[in-house]
């Protein structure tokens, strides 16, 4: 078995997402001092590699603690895009078996289309994910998030998965009417 970290480390040097909260970590307690180590954490809930829950743009929507934890955890599969321009099309999006699958797209920086993710919903993904910033615009959030399928983003590494057989797992924080989580994402390889 080969672990796979799939997520950006989380730090004050990690770049938020335009207009959301800047991320601080301040030292509470020292071991010499206080007899152990701890910091304090001021974050977004969509700071680094994170999990958006339904709420995050759908009223009324489930949030990442009332997700079921198996929408976090299931087959991996790879879509490298990296190739083209502009917002991920269609055309791009090879033939497979996408129903139950936790699709993950490798774009180097692009965002779905609408269409991209219609067809996805569609076809039945569990998850879908990226390693850019944001999956897409607010259509493309909508159209996922209101067929309770997670999206995660800021994933890394997936072109260490690219053409493997590989189960991802990332899980949230439990927080109680969260619009999303932080989460450790990574890929297992049998």
């Amino acid at each position: 078995m080969k672990l796979v970290d799939l997520s950006i480390p989380l730090s004050e040097g990690t770049p938020p997402y335009p207009g959301d909260p800047e991320i601080k970590v301040k030292p509470w307690a020292f071991i010499d001092r206080d007899g152990y180590y701890m910091n304090v954490l001021k974050l977004g809930e969509h700071s680094g590699t994170h999990v958006d829950a339904p709420a995050h743009l759908i009223p009324g929507g489930k949030t990442v603690d009332e997700m079921p934890l198996d929408s976090f955890i299931g087959p991996g599969l790879v879509v490298d895009v990296r190739g083209g321009e502009g917002e991920v099309s269609l055309d791009e999006v090879p033939e497979e078996a996408y129903s139950g699958r936790i699709v993950l797209f490798l774009t180097g920086g692009r965002e779905l289309s609408p269409e991209v993710a219609l067809f996805l919903a569609a076809q039945g993904a569990k998850a879908v994910g990226t390693d850019s910033a944001s999956i897409g615009n607010e259509d493309v959030h909508t159209i996922l998030l209101s067929e309770e399928i997670p999206i995660f983003e800021n994933l890394t590494n997936i072109e260490e998965v690219l053409g493997e057989e590989f189960t991802f797992v990332a899980f949230p924080l439990k927080i109680e009417g969260g619009s999303g989580s932080p989460v450790r994402a990574v890929a297992i390889i049998e």
